[in-house]
């Protein structure tokens, strides 16, 4: 039982260690003294740093999952739902002083091209998300919300790309007004 517990602390370490310093600047010593455990802990339980930067990607992607479900919730129109969605985005990185960004934008620019496990994990859950922006789309084009005539597919790897921009943006600018610009751009494009 001890074991599963110093695992679940290591995996929590990571994930906020990583979000917050990133990859190349966080060391395994770094990960153990967060999760107050001996180095020799986090071996017990992952085999590299980058199993563990793996794992965080994972912890991170789930711990975001209810907010995807704003854009299934049918409840409202899907442009609506976008723009919930994005809202609620943009209040995390002002509530977090706009200093971590993206743990999946930090991780594909700091690791996509130095670790293919890493580079797998990101690909897989930029999938995802794309795929969950798609089926929003799409609804908003049934719904009426949405213009018909863009290519569901396209505009959502479109949206996301471009919110990782402005995630970047307004990291290093330590403010929101690229979610301004985002939301302007964004919501002029989409709406019918």
């Amino acid at each position: 039982m001890a074991r599963e517990s110093f695992k679940e602390r290591i995996a929590e370490a990571a994930l906020d260690t990583l979000h917050r310093r990133g990859f190349n600047a966080t060391g395994i010593q770094e990960i153990a003294d967060a999760a107050g455990v001996p180095k020799g802990s986090f071996y017990n339980h992952f085999a590299s740093k980058e199993a563990a930067g793996v794992e965080a990607l994972e912890r991170y992607w789930i711990s975001g999952l209810h907010l995807l479900e704003i854009l299934s919730d049918i409840r409202e129109q899907a442009l609506q739902r976008l723009r919930t969605y994005f809202a609620r985005l943009r209040e995390i990185a002002a509530e977090r002083n706009y200093n971590t960004g993206c743990l999946i934008g930090n991780f594909s620019i700091e690791m996509a091209d130095h670790s293919p496990a890493i580079g797998a994990q990101l690909h897989k859950l930029l999938a995802k998300w794309t795929a969950a922006l798609e089926a929003c789309i799409r609804d908003g084009q049934e719904d009426g919300s949405i213009k018909a005539d863009l290519d569901p597919s396209m505009m959502a790897s479109f949206v996301l790309n471009s919110w990782q921009g402005a995630v970047l943006r307004a990291r290093a600018d330590k403010n929101g007004s690229s979610f301004a610009a985002f939301d302007a751009i964004m919501f002029a494009v989409l709406r019918a």
